[in-house]
């Protein structure tokens, strides 16, 4: 499949809101992965301080764009196949609610479509993010006020995690935040 650059998601809005709150968060000493990495322009700004960054994304377009930038990149559906632990992990999920009539069925839908709540991924995410998140790891997760801040922070608090809002920022008719999940 030839890389389709149109298929891979721009840096917008949310992505430099979660670029900032990541990179006020990353160490030096962290082992860091970025989740859903399209672009890589997050994984590539974790690189520059973090120990190790490893990115990850299900598109085959997202995936090639961020290997183009030498971002060590893996094709795999959220934390699917992974193994070992990471103390930072950075997740800008797909969270828009999407009706199925407003799909648009091509690889750009994965970087948008968060399901008729806009929490599908999230939940899934949070089911098993546990099983990669070190002891004592930090996640960093970008939602909008559309996917229900109280829902998904009660998502993380039952799964035993605290949940801190660290940015947020009015973006049109809508407000986005990043959550700070440890």
């Amino acid at each position: 499949m030839p890389f389709n650059p149109a298929q891979v998601y721009s840096p917008a809005e949310d992505t430099y809101l979660l670029l900032k709150a990541a990179r006020h968060e990353v160490k030096p000493s962290d082992r860091a992965i970025e989740i859903g990495s399209g672009n890589g322009l997050i994984a590539a700004a974790l690189a520059e301080i973090a120990e190790s960054v490893v990115a990850t994304d299900i598109s085959p377009h997202a995936v090639a764009h961020a290997h183009a930038l030498g971002i060590d990149v893996i094709r795999t559906d959220l934390c699917a196949g992974l193994s070992g632990s990471f103390t930072l992990i950075v997740f800008n999920p797909p969270y828009l609610p999407t009706q199925l009539d407003e799909r648009i069925g091509d690889w750009l839908e994965y970087a948008l479509d968060g399901g008729v709540s806009g929490r599908v991924v999230i939940e899934r995410f949070a089911a098993d993010a546990g099983r990669v998140l070190a002891p004592a790891g930090r996640i960093l997760l970008l939602i909008s006020a559309l996917t229900g801040l109280a829902e998904v922070s009660r998502l993380f608090l039952s799964n035993g995690y605290s949940v801190t809002v660290v940015q947020e920022q009015r973006v049109e008719d809508e407000t986005l935040y990043v959550l700070r999940i440890a």
